[in-house]
């Protein structure tokens, strides 16, 4: 009695769990194709924001050459360094989560 008990108990776990892992797979896969539709977008986005964030630091830059500012140099570097953080981090992300 307590095997057929215990054979019972087994084999309804064992179903249940074979139905979650399909439904699980299913809810897995489609937030994961969800994801991978907006990489996309999100990625242009943030090109753009590099791109105005790099035209912002080159005026910065331009006005401090013109004054003769003495750190001109510093900023252009730092500005750079930035936009080139930026454009890797976000090339990065998409890489993560596209996978090639």
């Amino acid at each position: 009695m307590k095997k057929r008990l215990v054979f019972l108990l087994s084999a309804t776990f064992s179903s249940i769990v074979a139905l979650a892992q399909g439904n699980g797979v299913a809810a897995i896969e489609k937030a994961n194709s969800e994801i991978q539709s907006y990489i996309e977008p999100i990625t242009t986005l943030f090109y753009v924001i590099c791109a105005v964030v790099g035209f912002i630091g080159a005026v910065k830059v331009y006005g401090k050459w013109s004054s003769g500012s003495p750190d001109t140099t510093r900023t252009a570097a730092s500005w750079f360094g930035s936009c080139v953080f930026a454009v890797i981090a976000v090339t990065a992300i998409r890489a993560f989560f596209l996978g090639s």
